[in-house]
């Protein structure tokens, strides 16, 4: 079988597809566009005497008109493409992507793609019990969810939605519903959500789910972003052996794997550590992301993409699709650079590039 191999030797399994850059929360850390974010970052380049205090406050995002995003039939051409050059691995991601209209029949027509071993979802949580049913039934294997407060005032200060309610819902129904393993992603921010490591750590357990804590990463819209704002994992994991029994998991099978995991000894549920800029795990990465409006990204901090809806849209053969992604990958960086001198974040959010 052919192989999606980059010049460093790295085999792409892994595809992220967004299906929507519209999101409809406003997190701190992607879209802070509420004034609870404003007062934030305001007050933090205020003490850090920042020469530019208009700099890192809220902007207004403008989505992508929507003859510019994918349709469903041309996502689901790419990821077969995708899968027939190897990889096996497909997650639907957004924005929200449960925003998307009838994002459960795409569901269905990505799990029928043979050679797909696994279909995840990542999500907010918000609108997932309206179409938990839906999904399962579609093909859908696995969902993460993004919580990252435990305490609803804090959810609502940090998502700019009042929503912990709907979201501890949806997280309880895909347990009900057979979704295994249930994730869910709290991304963790220094004076926001710091203190709630242990809380969300012991809502794991008592869960019996996997709850990970993701370093904050440059990838918000107002360019905010500091890096005395991110919570090291090492930190984290200080924290949370100091409270729970921890056992590490053997992922030597799994070296791609983002996460570094633990379960706890005395309980259901684990946890795992995402640590992008602390200790980054570029060596081994094998995903490749698609935006919404077409485009192939091989990094999340890429800063070129690469454009497939001219190809879509102009008669492209299968061949000349897979002989285009290939060549793509080919180029995919080494790593980010995140905490050097010449890092640029990019010019998309996450909420346009795709989790």
């Amino acid at each position: 079988m052919l192989a999606l191999r980059d010049s460093h030797g790295r085999i792409l399994k892994d595809l992220r597809i967004s299906i929507t850059d519209r999101c409809n929360f406003r997190c701190l850390y992607c879209l802070p566009e509420t004034e609870e974010a404003a007062n934030f970052y305001r007050t933090r380049f205020d003490a850090q005497r920042n020469p530019n205090p208009s700099h890192g406050l809220p902007i207004q995002h403008e989505w992508k008109p929507r003859d510019q995003i994918l349709r469903f039939e041309e996502i689901v051409r790419i990821a077969r493409v995708a899968v027939g050059l190897g990889i096996t691995k497909l997650r639907v991601t957004g924005g929200e992507p449960l925003l998307r209209q009838g994002v459960e029949q795409l569901v269905g027509q990505l799990a029928a793609i043979p050679g797909v071993e696994d279909l995840a979802l990542t999500t907010n949580g918000f609108l997932f019990s309206r179409k938990a049913e839906a999904l399962r039934q579609a093909g859908l294997q696995r969902v993460s969810f993004s919580m990252d407060s435990m305490n609803p005032e804090n959810f609502k200060r940090m998502t700019g939605r009042d929503g912990h309610a709907s979201v501890l819902e949806g997280i309880h129904l895909a347990r009900t519903l057979g979704f295994r393993p249930v994730k869910v992603n709290a991304v963790v921010i220094r004076g926001i959500n710091d203190h709630e490591v242990e809380d969300l750590a012991a809502f794991a357990r008592q869960e019996d789910i996997s709850l990970r804590f993701i370093e904050f990463m440059p990838l918000d819209s107002s360019r905010a972003w500091q890096l005395d704002h991110v919570v090291s994992g090492k930190v984290i994991l200080e924290r949370l052996q100091a409270r729970f029994q921890l056992v590490a998991i053997d992922q030597s099978s799994n070296p791609s794997e983002t996460a570094r995991r633990w379960h706890f000894a005395d309980g259901p549920g684990e946890i795992g550590i995402i640590a992008p800029v602390s200790q980054p795990f570029c060596g081994h990465c094998n995903r490749l992301r698609m935006t919404a409006d077409g485009k192939i990204r091989t990094c999340l901090f890429s800063l070129h993409e690469h454009d497939l809806k001219p190809l879509l849209r102009n008669g492209a053969s299968d061949d000349s699709l897979a002989e285009r992604l290939q060549e793509i990958v080919l180029g995919k960086e080494a790593g980010h650079r995140i905490g050097q001198k010449d890092f640029v974040q990019p010019a998309r959010t996450m909420s346009c590039i795709g989790g």
